[in-house]
């Protein structure tokens, strides 16, 4: 988190000199402080989410593959005239464990068009999809094993 602050720093200042940079360190240096004194943030933390860097990376880049395929798909079938829209609302649960990433599959369903989480409510999620073929295989996507993996990292 130090590392944030610091690069937010330098970011935002818009240009690097090196009292820019002294002072940056501590400045994040106290902001560090701060959130550990009074927000219950732990060093462990960052230890933690080092660990899980790679996967988030990986969970971003298929959410943004899966948003593009989706609106192509789309695309496909508000275009052609011989295909009938099917709408249809599925429930389903999970077995994600943390309300975090329960909240992050509700997201990324509802950033790929097409599919809107409508309700979320303990581990069972209720979607509304443009298309029946759209709602195929909602429950065990690829978002899901991700978000598995994620969990089992500490």
């Amino acid at each position: 988190m130090f590392l944030v602050f610091f690069l937010i720093w330098i970011i935002f200042n818009g240009q690097f000199t090196w009292e820019i940079a002294a002072f940056g360190v501590v400045i994040a240096g106290l902001m560090y402080l701060f959130i550990c004194k009074f927000m219950n943030y732990k060093p462990r933390t960052d230890l933690i989410l080092c660990k899980k860097f790679f996967l988030i990376i990986q969970y971003v880049f298929v959410l943004v593959k899966e948003i593009i395929k989706a609106n192509f798909a789309v695309i496909k079938m508000i275009m052609s005239s011989r295909y009938e829209i099917e709408p249809a609302v599925v429930k389903f649960k999970t077995t994600l464990k943390s309300p975090s990433a329960r909240i992050m599959l509700a997201n990324s369903i509802t950033l790929t068009p097409g599919t809107i989480t409508v309700s979320l409510e303990g581990d069972e999620y209720v979607v509304h999809c443009l298309d029946k073929e759209l709602a195929e295989g909602i429950d065990s996507s690829l978002f899901v094993t991700l978000l598995e993996r994620l969990e089992r990292v500490d």
